[in-house]
This record gives structure tokens, sequence and C-alpha cells, in this order.
């Protein structure tokens, strides 16, 4: 089986309908699951009491703030190297998304950190480094849109993208390298994970859901980028139903 040809818009565009309700179902039924079990099912943390429950969203929305971004990035080195216009599509897609899940990280980071610390913001190597994150995307976004030609535009936003690739390391090992104020890893340490089962199995099937949610925008903003970068392609003007 060839799977390349599926890197050509013309055979990825029927292929990413289908497969869109299906993420699209998967998301809705997987996040239903975790915010339930994690909103309402999880016990109360004798530490932080309620107010930790905001971690159900925070934590998988931090988790794919970087995971988007190595993606992104991964895609705009495909397309640097072998010049792949569904590759380019991909990094252009996956930048708004990944700008939303950071912004969604700072803000109920910001939440969760006024009971737990006495204020919104403080400038720690966590937060900061991830503030950085959202500027990256956001730098990429309109390094985009300030040339005409896609192809163009879809390079040099690959270049920004991959020198921003230091700030994922960061970000993931800043708790280990500098004293901060964010509290280290509970989940990733697999052989014994200092976060009770309770409440793991809720953390983890929403960031199972988050990952499908990305899945399916993704492939929703991609066959868009199709449309606009093909339209002038005589398969989109059957598909559209105008003549090229």
């Amino acid at each position: 089986m060839n799977i390349t040809k599926y890197a050509a818009p013309v055979v990825f565009y029927p292929l990413a309908g289908k497969l869109i309700p299906w993420f699209a179902w998967a998301t809705a039924i997987t996040l239903a699951v975790g915010l339930i079990m994690g909103l309402f099912i999880a016990p109360t943390d004798y530490q932080q009491g309620e107010s930790y429950r905001i971690m159900f969203i925070h934590v998988p929305s931090a988790w794919m703030s970087m995971l988007v971004y190595v993606v992104m990035a991964t895609a705009g080195a495909v397309a640097l190297a072998w010049k792949t216009r569904l590759s380019e599509m991909l990094a252009t897609a996956c930048a708004p998304v990944g700008a939303s899940f950071t912004l969604i990280a700072l803000i109920t980071g910001s939440i969760w950190g006024k009971p737990m610390w006495g204020t919104y913001w403080v400038w720690d190597a966590r937060l900061t480094s991830e503030l950085v994150l959202l500027f990256l995307y956001l730098g990429f976004m309109a390094l985009q849109a300030s040339i005409d030609d896609p192809r163009r535009a879809a390079r040099a936003a690959a270049i920004l993208a991959l020198v921003g690739v230091i700030n994922i390391p960061i970000i993931h090992f800043s708790v280990e390298w500098w004293n901060t104020l964010h509290q280290p890893a509970s989940v990733s340490k697999i052989s014994a994970p200092s976060i009770h089962p309770s409440m793991l199995w809720p953390l983890l099937i929403n960031a199972a859901g988050f990952h499908l949610f990305f899945a399916t925008a993704v492939l929703i903003r991609m066959r868009t980028e199709v449309l606009i970068r093909e339209r002038h392609k005589s398969w989109i003007a059957d598909i559209i139903g105008t003549k090229p």
C-alpha cells in the first residue's frame, strides 16, 4: 500500500472529509466522559479542595500546546526538505489550534494559581516560557499573513517554527532546571505517578479527548486550506460545482 499518495491534496481532501465525523464523535464522547469523571466523580483534593479540578482542562491544554508546536515544526521541516504542499497546509492548520491550546493553558493556569500562589501571574520559568510559546504561534501566523505568496510564506514560517522548537524542552524541563513556583511533573513518572488513579484516569481520558479534538480541528482546517490553495484546479471546481 502506497501511503505517499495521500500527500496529494486531491486524495487527501475526500479522505479527510470521511474521517472528520469519526474524530468529531470520538472527541465528543471522550470529553464528555472525561469531564464528568473529573468535575463530578473524582474526589476532592485534600490540599487544594475543589479548585484542583481545573487541572482536567489546564493540564491537557498545556500538553497539547507543546505537542501541536512539535507537529507544526515537523510539518514545516518536511515542507522545507521535500516541498510538499500538504505539509505546508498541515503547519498552517496547526498554528491557530496550538495558539488556542496555549491561551487556554495560560488562562486556566492563572485561575488555578490565584488560590495556590495568591496571585494570577508570576514571572515563573514555566509560565514565562509558555507565554513565549504563545508569541511563537502568533509570530508564525503573522509572518505567513505578511507574505502574499503562500509557498514563500510557508517556507519563512517553517524556519521560524524550527527556531522556536528550542522553547519546547525549556517549557518541559523548566521546573527541574530552575527554582519555580510551578509544581513538578506528577503524571509523566510512569513507574509511579504521584497522582491517585481516581484523578489520573479522568485526566488521561480528557487528554485523549483533546488529542481527538486536535485531529478533528486540523483536518477541518486543512480541507479549508486545500480549497483555498487549489481553488484554480479543475477537481476543486468539480467539488464546488463551478467551472475552473
